[in-house]
């Protein structure tokens, strides 16, 4: 690993533990998952700001026009692909829409790509991402994978096995960190852990939950010896995004400093 690499990847990644804020969905869901609030960016990275966050996750757009303000206060992700919801999941593909340029000029410690394991156009997304994390490697800035099974070639996007293997897929390409589905046990998500190896593993935070079940679920996910999470809607969906974010760094780092 690159010292430049290593110096970033240390900004997102504290004490082996990574909590990060997802605010990428405008994109990949639409309006829907906003309100009054958090449609504005500002609510949003003011909880990645006061929160301490290891990185907030952004596509470039609101990168361009929001992140300015918090540059130096909390790590930027910069999501470098995406796709919208109106896409047949049957024939699934995320289509490049930044470069890692575009980290570059806008200071991100590390960037973020989907890849779809089992879709049609696995193979298209597959060379898109190898280019990019070469030129990654070049700027020594560290790469995220989200991972995520789907497509009409898989049956059961959320099986253990086949979240398994979208981890190490992450490992065979190169990522330094993986995201992916929770696989609703401790056990199973061991086995996910195990297979990305060298590969950090954080779980996504999923669908709306109830705060005590959200709790649990990052319980379950550290106990599984994975790295930590990237989370968005069950922190600034949450009526008190503050006090889930404290029960959430406690659950990931075990203590709030």
């Amino acid at each position: 690993m690159q010292i430049g690499e290593a110096v970033r990847l240390s900004r997102i990644v504290k004490r082996g533990k990574i909590l990060l804020l997802a605010y990428d969905q405008g994109m990949e869901h639409g309006p829907s998952d906003f309100n009054e609030k958090n449609t504005n960016p500002e609510y949003v990275l003011d909880i990645a700001k006061k929160g301490r966050y290891t990185g907030v996750v952004l596509q470039k757009g609101v990168a361009k026009h929001y992140f300015e303000n918090y540059a130096g206060d909390v790590p930027l992700v910069l999501k470098l692909n995406g796709r919208t919801n109106l896409v047949p999941k049957d024939d699934i593909y995320s289509s490049p829409v930044a470069s890692v340029k575009d980290a570059v000029n806008f200071g991100a410690d590390a960037i973020g790509y989907t890849i779809y394991i089992g879709s049609p156009q696995e193979a298209r997304m597959f060379s898109d991402f190898a280019q990019i994390e070469k030129e990654a490697r070049d700027f020594g800035i560290p790469t995220i994978l989200w991972a995520y099974p789907r497509g009409k070639h898989v049956q059961n996007e959320k099986s253990p096995e086949v979240i398994s293997y979208a981890a190490r897929t992450a490992l065979e390409l190169g990522a330094n960190i993986v995201k992916v589905n929770y696989t609703g046990s401790v056990e199973s998500f061991r086995h996910v852990v195990q297979a990305a190896q060298k590969t950090l593993v954080i779980s996504a935070g999923g669908s709306k939950q109830t705060d005590a079940e959200f709790i649990e679920k990052a319980r379950e996910v550290m106990k599984a010896g994975a790295a930590g999470f990237a989370v968005g809607r069950n922190v600034w969906q949450n009526e008190e995004p503050m006090k889930i974010t404290e029960e959430l760094r406690k659950a990931v780092f075990g203590k709030v400093e």
